[in-house]
This record gives structure tokens, C-alpha cells and sequence, in this order.
């Protein structure tokens, strides 16, 4: 039937009064209305008019053509409305445009509509239960950390979530919507009918993905309309259909249910901002994974960690060690390894309380273990009547997940149930030591030892092209060793350097003898015992002995580094430490060490002790203590702990102070999102910049990693309108936090303000791309970060060279041909006389971060199984303090993640045997060493060997020639001029020769360079084998398979430690040989000795004398021993003399110059 040109006459049928006319205009119209809609659309009235009479038998063809004619007309809510009310004759199943969009609005009112009934959980409204009671009973306890300082009262809402007010407001014309283009129809508005049917195509849309599988489609809209009973539905739906079809579902990979549950906790970690919604999905999730027969426990884990459900955990690993099968208990040690990962102190220890109680021995027999996360005196610091305050910062979700769960208390151990077998006993013993920590360090100490590719060469340049006596370059060579050698127990280069070591003084000294622990991180076996000779001795009374207070208080900060996030005995020793010592420099260090070490804990004992050296008003120790403050309550929340620090802000006229307490009121807010928006709107508000400064940092750590778009608003508008550049360089940094799980977000949002007028905000703008997209290698983040290499100002251009060495790290040239030329760019900056010394700085602090642990560590603000990576963002967000004091630069080396898959099988041992990596070897293969150093060396020694041979043979010829052979009788012949110069030129013309060959290929290297590589990479296969225990990429990890039939995963390969089911336990197997133990052991005979290297020979009471020697008796050429005492003599030298050494010797030199000149 040809098109209609006219709908003139058809229209006229819908006047007549015969029904059947009008119902034969209606079926005519809705073939052609999309050529005819202009001229039906002047009598909507009439069709709207038979649509509303209920007599008539074609109402749903009305409504259906009214529909397409608001639809053309761009009224999408009344197409909507109309569509709905045409029942059957709208066809979901019909791909075309208007279907589409119909169905994409009913999807978005049904999502108004549930969201309506299932509004957000204010966190103000819970986060202040008192808020009714008399204002003074809670004045001095709640009010102060939470009230505005400008403010008597809270406000009624925060700033954070004003925005969100105005979402629904059913007293507005139109629902609120009104004048909004686009916007859908509010649910108020829409009538019963209407809403009966908009939940009637809802259904039949869910009907139709749940026949083709698509049930992420319906996870997503139960998601975001808060629909808990539609996400029940869609899992129990694809557990149920995969059941049905029987053992197809049985396969190597993930089944359909697994893959949605991996899906709902992606989008649940990574996509839901609001806390209180996430909390809800994951008790569901929880819920439904133990309903399942084979339950998928590591996502069980995930969850269990984030709701802090430690017996459930507990309760999960006791059904897994009693099945007894060899399976289940490797899914029970690698369960351990993961909630070890993803845990707090405090949480893991809670866990191990509940575990079945193992023999005494065990306890006498590892002494030095994570045997008490939290001091004994109070192993549950945060159940005392102070810390349950901590509770009211808690959203309403986390309040009934705490009621519902039942309390934890101690337990002793005599009622604690005992395993009941040996094999359960050994089990247990086993789950102890992974949560601890202890194994997990031990491996990747071990990884980072053995496979150690650090370029000696490059830190031999820094050291050459920096000033020693200029403490800042002093201090960045110190730091570029530290990030190198991080975690590899490799510190050779202070024994070698025992001349430039010398020149550290004061903090410098400092600095340097915290290096070492960032060197040894996780050396837990020898870590005291290494630092012995730099730390105070016990029994030396208030000033802590005779050796230097600055190594001294260095090497507390270098035990707790050593120790970072694993509580150990060495709590206790620092405790004394900190409390037995009256010198300030010692107290800074001894604070900032038990921060490190009791990150996390709670622990009230702690806090107090350091609150009470707060109180001194001391400016070299009270920024120390604030942050450590915040370090040991980090995330709690605790309300006294917030009270006292903002009201100790308030008091001292130290700007230190309140500073390092601004950054520790924002570490116990860590990752608590919206139940610190009230603390946020008051620090904001306060007078203080260094308050201010704090306020933005609380959202940065609360809301890390959440993507949220109200804090990114904020942050936004206080960098680009706070006067202070402090607070502004702040608040730019604060988007990489936000959105570091976004990273390629980052460019596009810092792209205007890497243009700024203010340096300070250029410069957070390259910490926050350094942040966000650190390890990732984006082009887009280097391409902004590339011009302001050239800025202006010096800071700026630091910043732009440490973050690029951040997001470059472990790069190659085939990932990222950029990395060589950053490369080059960093070391000619460093021999450039012109360069100032902060961008020179940022040159050394970028090399150490580019070999980052012998090039075999990345910085993860996650874990491998997606977690927020508490003490790697907690490292990056103190490192950025650098900016006032150079120590803190340290605590980078938290966000360094080792980069390798270890696997260990049933008896956590380490087998010998191979993966496959189905890549080309040379994609993920280490950058070469550098070898332009050694070309330049070499030329330097050839042009001095020359120059002085042809002189030495010009002066012999005129010896000879003066003297004569013949005797004084002789006649004497003229020499030509030319003489001596053929002799010169022919020497010179072996080496231009040798100079001319080099450049010939050195030239061809470059020119063919680039083509060369893709030959080679052309030519080599796809697909090599990987020994266990090697480095794998976090970017390779998707290539890495275990084709082996004996050694298999039990879960999926994420990096880190992979527990490994052994198919043949009857056949021998072959473990690898662990080097670092081995050299450990080797090396604690002699106290002080920190590397490898042959055992010594002598008393600890001889080498305690060596290493009190001074400086110069310390031998050159000294044995490893000799070395390390060596090298312990020049830091504990006191400096007494040293601190005014430099100015008289500038003025010794100067007059000696001019006695030589005037000679």
C-alpha cells in the first residue's frame, strides 16, 4: 500500500460519530505517522478524547498514536505516559528509534520511582545521635570536631551534599522537574494507572534478558533504582539457569553466576559512590554467596573485609580447614594471603582471636611475630567507653551491619575450641603466620632480593653530578638509593661511599639512616638487629647515649618503616624508646616510627603517649606526633582522638604543629566518605590555611579512590577560589586521590589548570596526573606533563619530573617509547650547571622512582583483587607533605607494590616449575641498563692518557736531544717544528678512529633504531615460559596461564602470592632455593651488617668497637663487616663540630687559592 500524502481526510474520521470510522482513521494513521505527524498533530485533542473515553474499543490505539505524535514532537514524558497506556499494541521487541527511546524513559522513571521509595541514608542524620540531647552535654565531646568553628550549631546539611537536596522535591510544579529539557516525569505526578503499567513493561523487559542471559543488564538498573529485591532476583535467576542446564556448566572457566557476582562487586566497588547503597549490595551479595552449594570465597572475602565482618571470616576459614580435603585448604591459605592484603591490623587480629587456639609453643616460638597487633594491655583499644564515640561517625548501614553482628570480646584461651587433629593443628599454625603478614613479606622480600636489576651506574651518576656538601642534593641522593634498593636489603652503596656518606649532617644524617629502612622493609627476622648500632641504647637515661641524636632518631624511623604495617613486638621497643627519650630529634623520629608500625591499630595506649609529648609544644617534634597521631587511628573515625587534635590546632601558635595535625585529622577519616562531611565543612570554614589545608586533605583520604562527584566539585572549587596556595595546590592534588581508579579522567579534568596562572596550582596538577595514573604509562598524562618540564618555575618543573617517573614506572621502550627520552631528559637535567636545585631534586627523586625497587615494584593504590590499598595511599598522601619537610619523602616507599607471581603450594613452600606468559618476551621485559656512562668514561680516560703520554714523550726527546748520544761534542741538528706533532697525531688517530667507529654506530643504532626493534619484535615468537617467583607486570597478568598439569591456581591469577593445588602430592618436587634467608642468616652475625656477603668472623663485641670508631679510621678497602661499621661509625658521629664545619672552610680554601695565584 503506497505512503499517504495527505492525512487531511483521515483525520476528518476521527470527528464521525461511528466508532468504526474512527478506529479505521486510527490503524491508517499509526502505518504513516511518521510522514503525516505534522498534520495529526493539530487534533491530539480529538485522539486524546477517545483515548480518555472508556467505551471506546480501540483506547490503546489512541494512546499508542498519541504517543508517536508527542514522540516526533519531542515531548518524550507524555510520549511515555501514552506509549504506557497503549498496552499490547507497544512492542518492546521492535528495534527501532521510538521503541528505544520509550523504553530507555520508562527505564529512567522506574529508577525515579524506586529511588524515591528507597531514598539515600543521610549521613548527618546519623552521624549525630545527640543532636537532641541539651547543647552542653555534647559540646565538649562531639560538637568540636564536627561543628563548623564559625558556628555555635550544625549546619542541617553539609556542603558536600547540598547539591543533592534539590534532587527530589515533590512540592515543586511538575515534581520538581519542571522547565528541565529531557528531564522524566516525577513519580508523584504520574498516576496509579500508569505507574501499574510502567511496572508491567519493566517485567516484561527483565523477561526478555533473562531469556538471553543479558543479567547485568538488570543488576545494573536493580543498582541504580536501590532495588535490592530485583538484584536478589537477577542472581537467583542465572544461578537457577545455569543449574538447569546441568553439567555444561562445569567447565574450567568462571560460570555465569560467577561472572555476575565478579560484575555486582566491580560496579559495587569501583561505580557506587554512596557508602551506605554499597554496604547494602554487599550484605545481600554476602548473603547470597553462603546460600550458594559452592560458594565463590574470595568474593566472600572482599566483602567480609569491607564490612569489617571479622567472624565470619573466621567462621569461613574453620569450614575450610575442617573439610580436610587438599583443596579446601588451599583455598583457606589463599583466603589468608587475601584478607592480609585487603585488612587492617586490628581487623586481622580479630580474626585470628576467634581462630581455634594452637599449643602455647607456637607463641614462645615466634616471639617476634605479629603476636599483638595491639598491646596487650588493651588488645581492643576501640571497646572502651572513649572509642565507642568513634561509633556515632558511622553510617546508618554500618550501625545495623555492627548491631546485627555479634560483639567481639576477648575470649581466653583456655575456652577457646583446640583442633582436632594434628593436620588441623598445623593448618591453623599456618593461617596464623599468612595473617600476620609474616609469610607474605618473606616472599616478596625474597622476590625483590633475588631478582634485583637496579642500574648502579645511574646512582653513581646522580651522586657525581650532585654537590655532597649541599645538604639538599645530599639528601636526594640519599632518597634516589633508597627508592632503588627498596625492600631489597641491597645497601652496598653507603659502604662504597663512606667519603660522601661523611658529609651528612643534622637532618641529613637524619634522612640517611632512615634510608636503611626503607632498604630493609620487611627484613622482620633482622630488622632491629641490623639497626642496632644506630638506635639508642637502652639503659643510656633521658639523652639517649653518645651517639648522634639525628641518627638516633633516624634509625626509629627507619625500625618502624622496616616494620610498616605489621605490628610487631617492636611497638614495645619503640614505645620505650619514645617515652625514655628527652630529645627532640629523637622524639621526631621515635613518633613517626610507631606511627608507621602501629598504622591502623587504634591503639589507645599509643595515642596517648604521643598526646602527651603533643602538649610539650615542641615545633620539631609536634608535626611528627600529629601525624603520627592520625597514623595510629587511621580510619577509625574516632571522635576524642578528632576533639583533642583540632582543639590543640586551635591553642598552639606552632605552624608545624598544625600542620602535621590537619594531616592526621585527615588519616582517621580515611576512606570513611560521607560520615566526614560534617568534620570536612568545618575545617573549610575555619580562618587557618593550615586547617583549611587539612580539610582538603580529609576529602581526598575519605573519599580515595570513590570517584565521587561531590567531592571532585569541591575540590574543584576550592582550586580555583581559596586565597591561600597551599590550600588551592592542595586541592588539585586531591582529584588524583578521587580518581585514581579513573586515571584517564585525570587529563581532561587538570588539562586547564596544568595552564594556570599560579605555579602552585600547575604543580598540583602534576601530582594529581602523578597520582591518578601512576604506573599506567598514559599518553595523555605525559603529554600534559611534557610541556611543563620547561615551566618557569622550579617547582613546577619537580613536580612534572616526578610524576612522570610515576606514571613511567616499569615501562619499557617497546610499552612506551617515551620512557628513553625521559630518561635522557633526567640525567642531562642533572648535569646542567644552570638548573636550579628543587627541579634537580625532582631529577634524583624521579630516577629512584623509575628502578623502584630494582626495577621489580610498581606504585599500586590497589590491590590486585580491586581493594583500596590502605597503606600505599596513606604512604603517597604523606609523601606529598615533602613539600615542607624533606624526611617524609620516606614514606613513598609504602606505595611500592612488588610486581610478580609467587607461588607456594599446601606447605607454604615455594615449587619449582614454569608458567606461560602468551606475549613477546621483550613486551614486558626490563628496560636495558645504561651504557652511555660507561662510553663517557672511557672517552674522559683516553683524552687524559694521551695528552699526558705526548707530553711525557716531548719532554723525553728534548732530554735526549740536549743531553745527546754522541756526547757534548756532537752536533747538534735543528728538530722541525713538525716533529713531536706527527707522533700526537698518530696517537690521537687510533682514538678519533676509535671515536669515529663508535659514532658510526652509534649513528646507525639511532637511525635504524626504531626499525631495528620492530624487526626484532617481528621476528620473536609469541609465547615463553616464566620461572616462578619472577617479575609479571600487572598489565601482563591478563596474558599469564598455568598449563602445567600438576601446579594449578586455585583461583585466578591477580599477582602477588597464588596458592597452588598440587594434583600429584605423591610425586617429589623441587624447591626453590630462598637466597635472601640464606643471606640474612649469613649477615646477622654481624650487627650493623646489612647486605649479603661473606659471615664474619669476629665477636659482637669487636664489631661493636668498630663500629664506634670515628670516621677517618675506618679503612678504605675494608672487608663487607669493616664496611658496614664503617658506614655505621660516620652516621652515629655526633656532629657537634660539624654543624659550622662548612663556613671556615670556604674561608681556608680561598686564601690558599691566592697564595698559589700570587706564587
Amino acid at each position: 500500500m503506497p505512503a499517504m500524502t495527505s492525512a487531511a481526510g483521515v483525520v476528518g474520521f476521527l470527528s464521525e460519530p461511528d466508532p468504526t470510522l474512527q478506529a479505521f482513521a486510527l490503524e491508517t494513521l499509526n502505518e504513516d505517522i511518521e510522514s503525516v505527524w505534522t498534520e495529526v498533530s493539530g487534533s491530539i485533542g480529538q485522539i486524546e478524547a477517545l483515548y480518555e473515553d472508556e467505551n471506546f474499543s480501540h483506547r490503546e490505539l489512541a494512546a499508542l498514536v498519541l504517543s508517536k505524535v508527542y514522540y516526533q514532537l519531542q515531548e518524550y514524558n507524555e510520549a511515555m505516559v501514552f506509549a504506557l497506556g497503549a498496552g499490547k499494541h507497544f512492542d518492546l521487541e521492535n528495534a527501532d528509534e521510538y521503541e528505544e527511546t520509550i523504553v530507555a524513559k520508562c527505564i529512567d522513571t522506574y529508577i525515579a520511582l524506586c529511588a524515591m521509595h528507597n531514598p539515600p541514608t543521610s549521613a548527618s542524620a546519623t552521624t549525630h545521635p545527640t543532636d537532641n540531647t541539651p547543647a552542653n552535654t555534647t559540646s565538649a565531646t562531639l560538637a568540636s570536631p564536627s561543628t563548623p568553628f564559625t558556628q555555635s550549631q550544625l549546619p542541617s546539611k553539609s556542603l558536600l551534599s547540598r547539591d543533592d537536596e534539590q534532587a527530589w522535591d515533590s512540592s515543586a510544579p511538575g515534581g520538581g522537574n519542571a522547565g528541565v529539557p529531557g528531564a522524566h516525569p516525577h513519580p508523584l505526578t504520574l498516576s496509579q494507572q500508569t505507574k501499574k503499567n510502567l511496572q508491567s513493561v519493566i517485567r516484561r523487559i527483565f523477561k526478555s534478558c533473562y531469556e538471553i542471559g543479558a543479567y547485568k543488564q538488570v543488576v545494573g538498573i536493580a543498582v541504580e533504582a536501590r532495588n535490592m529485591e530485583v538484584l536478589r532476583e537477577a542472581i537467583l535467576q542465572a544461578s537457577h539457569d545455569e543449574k538447569s542446564k546441568g553439567k555444561k556448566a562445569v567447565t574450567a572457566g568462571p560460570g555465569p553466576t560467577e561472572e555476575l557476582m565478579e560484575y555486582v562487586l566491580d560496579i559495587c566497588m569501583n561505580v557506587v559512590q554512596e557508602r551506605g547503597l554499597r554496604n547494602e549490595i554487599l550484605r545481600l551479595i554476602l548473603g547470597l554467596l553462603n546460600e550458594i552449594p559452592s560458594p565463590d570465597y574470595f568474593a566472600i572475602a572482599r566483602c567480609v573485609v569491607y564490612l569489617d565482618q571479622h567472624s565470619m571470616a573466621s567462621n569461613m576459614l574453620r569450614q575450610l580447614v575442617q573439610k580436610g580435603d587438599g583443596r579446601s585448604l588451599a583455598i583457606a591459605y589463599q583466603l589468608s594471603f587475601d584478607l592480609y592484603e585487603n585488612g587492617t591490623q586490628e581487623f586481622l587480629q580479630k580474626v585470628m582471636e576467634e581462630l581455634p587456639d594452637t599449643d602455647e609453643e607456637e607463641k614462645k616460638e615466634h616471639p617476634h611475630m605479629n603476636g599483638n597487633a595491639v598491646p596487650p594491655a588493651s588488645s581492643h583499644a576501640n571497646e572502651d567507653e572513649d572509642a565507642q564515640a568513634s561509633d556515632q561517625l558511622l553510617s546508618h548501614t554500618q550501625q545495623a551491619s555492627s548491631d546485627d553482628a555479634p560483639r567481639t570480646t576477648l575470649v581466653a584461651s583456655r575456652t577457646k575450641p583446640k583442633p582436632e587433629t594434628s593436620a588441623q593443628h598445623t593448618a591453623f599454625t599456618s593461617i596464623r603466620t599468612i595473617l600476620r603478614g609474616t609469610k607474605s613479606i618473606e616472599l616478596n622480600l625474597e622476590f625483590l632480593y633475588r631478582s634485583s636489576h637496579s642500574d648502579k651506574a645511574i646512582l653513581n651518576k646522580i651522586r657525581d653530578s650532585l654537590e655532597a656538601r649541599n645538604s639538599i642534593f645530599h639528601t636526594s641522593v640519599t632518597f634516589a638509593h633508597a627508592f632503588m634498593y627498596a625492600g631489597t636489603t641491597i645497601d652496598t652503596f653507603f659502604r662504597d661511599n663512606l667519603e660522601w656518606l661523611g658529609k651528612a649532617v643534622n637532618w641529613s644524617k637524619f634522612t640517611a639512616t632512615a634510608a636503611l629502612g626503607v632498604i630493609h622493609r620487611g627484613n622482620l627476622s633482622q630488622g632491629q638487629k641490623l639497626l642496632q648500632p644506630y638506635l639508642p641504647k637502652e639503659n643510656a637515661g633521658p639523652e639517649g647515649g653518645s651517639g648522634s641524636p639525628y641518627s638516633q632518631g633516624g634509625a626509629l624511623y627507619a625500625l618502624g618503616l622496616i616494620y610498616t604495617n605489621h605490628g610487631t613486638n617492636v611497638l614495645d621497643y619503640l614505645r620505650r624508646q619514645f617515652k625514655a627519650t628527652q630529645e627532640e630529634v629523637v622524639q621526631h623520629g621515635g613518633a613517626l616510627g610507631l606511627g608507621v608500625a602501629g598504622m591502623a591499630t587504634g591503639s589507645e595506649e599509643i595515642y596517648e603517649e604521643l598526646k602527651q609529648v603533643l602538649y610539650s609544644d615542641s615545633a620539631i617534634n609536634g608535626e611528627a606526633v600529629g601525624l603520627a597521631m592520625g597514623l595510629v587511628m587511621l580510619g577509625t573515625g574516632n571522635v576524642k582522638a578528632l576533639g583533642d587534635m583540632i582543639t590543640y590546632a586551635h591553642e598552639t601558635q606552632h605552624e608545624k604543629i598544625v600542620r602535621g595535625l590537619a594531616m592526621g585529622i585527615a588519616l582517621i577519616m580515611y576512606a570513611r566518605q560521607e560520615a566526614a562531611d560534617e568534620l570536612i565543612t568545618g575545617l573549610l570554614e575555619d580562618a587557618d590555611p593550615a586547617l583549611r589545608y587539612g580539610g582538603i586533605m580529609t576529602i581526598s583520604l575519605a573519599y580515595c579512590g570513590s570517584g565521587s562527584n561531590k567531592a571532585v566539585r569541591k575540590l574543584l572549587h576550592v582550586a580555583v577560589s581559596d586565597v591561600s596556595d597551599d590550600v588551592r595546590r592542595a586541592a588539585v592534588m586531591g582529584l588524583g586521590f578521587v580518581l585514581f581508579r579513573k586515571p584517564g579522567s585525570v587529563p581532561r579534568m587538570v588539562e586547564l589548570l596544568s595552564e594556570s596562572y599560579n605555579p602552585h596550582v600547575r604543580y598540583g596538577a602534576t601530582m594529581a596526573l602523578g597520582i591518578a595514573c601512576a604506573g599506567t604509562g598514559l599518553d595523555e598524562a605525559i603529554e600534559l606533563l611534557e610541556p611543563m618540564l620547561k615551566d618557569s618555575v622550579d617547582f613546577v618543573r619537580q613536580g612534572a619530573l616526578i610524576s612522570l617517573a610515576m606514571i613511567l614506572v616499569q615501562q619499557n621502550e617497546v610499552m612506551n617509547p617515551k620512557v628513553v627520552a625521559v630518561r635522557k631528559q633526567l640525567q642531562k637535567s642533572l648535569t646542567d650547571r644552570h638548573e636550579d636545585a628543587m627541579a634537580k631534586f625532582g631529577c634524583a627523586l624521579a630516577l629512584g622512582i623509575l628502578d623502584a625497587g630494582g626495577r621489580n615494584c610498581t606504585i599500586g593504590l590497589q590491590t590486585p583483587t580491586g581493594n583500596l590499598n590502605m597503606a600505599a595511599i596513606v604512604g603517597m598522601a604523606v609523601f606529598t607533605q615533602y613539600w615542607y619537610w624533606f624526611p617524609l619523602t620516606h614514606f613513598l616507599s609504602l606505595a611500592f607494590t612488588p610486581t610478580a607471581i609467587i607461588g607456594v603450594d599446601s606447605a607454604l613452600e615455594v615449587p619449582k616449575f614454569k608458567f606461560w606468559s602468551n606475549t613477546r618476551p621483550s613486551l614486558f621485559d626490563y628496560p636495558p641498563e645504561q651504557e652511555v656512562k660507561a662510553e663517557e668514561a672511557v672517552e674522559k680516560v683516553k683524552t687524559a692518557v694521551l695528552s699526558t703520554t705526548a707530553q711525557a714523550r716531548r719532554r723525553r726527546r728534548e732530554k735526549e736531544r740536549k743531553e745527546g748520544k754522541g756526547g757534548e761534542g756532537a752536533m747538534e741538528v735543528d728538530q722541525t717544528p713538525t716533529t713531536p706533532r706527527p707522533e700526537a697525531e698518530e696517537d690521537e688517530m687510533v682514538v678519533d678512529t676509535a671515536k669515529v667507529a663508535d659514532g658510526e654506530k652509534g649513528e646507525k643504532a639511532s637511525s635504524g633504531g626504531a626499525t631495528g626493534a620492530k624487526r626484532k619484535a617481528e621476528r620473536e615468537k609469541v609465547g615463553y615460559e616464566i620461572e616462578n617467583m619472577s617479575r609479571v607486570l600487572p598489565a601482563q597478568i591478563r596474558w599469564i596461564s598455568f598449563p602445567g598439569e600438576r601446579w594449578v591456581p586455585v583461583k585466578k591469577p591477580t599477582g602477588g602470592v597464588i596458592l597452588l593445588h598440587d594434583t600429584q602430592p605423591s610425586e617429589p618436587k623441587t624447591l626453590l632455593e630462598l637466597k635472601a634467608r640464606k643471606k640474612t642468616t649469613v649477615s646477622a652475625a654481624v650487627p650493623g651488617q646489612t647486605t649479603g656477603g661473606a659471615a664474619g668472623t669476629r665477636s659482637a663485641q669487636e664489631e661493636d668497637a668498630e663500629m664506634t670508631d670515628s670516621h677517618a679510621g675506618a679503612g678504605v678497602g675494608a672487608g663487607m663487616g669493616v664496611g658496614a661499621a664503617a658506614a655505621a661509625g660516620v652516621l652515629t658521629a655526633i656532629d657537634e663540630d660539624e654543624e659550622e664545619a662548612p663556613v671556615p672552610d670556604e674561608f681556608e680554601v680561598e686564601p690558599e687559592e691566592e697564595d698559589e695565584d700570587e706564587d
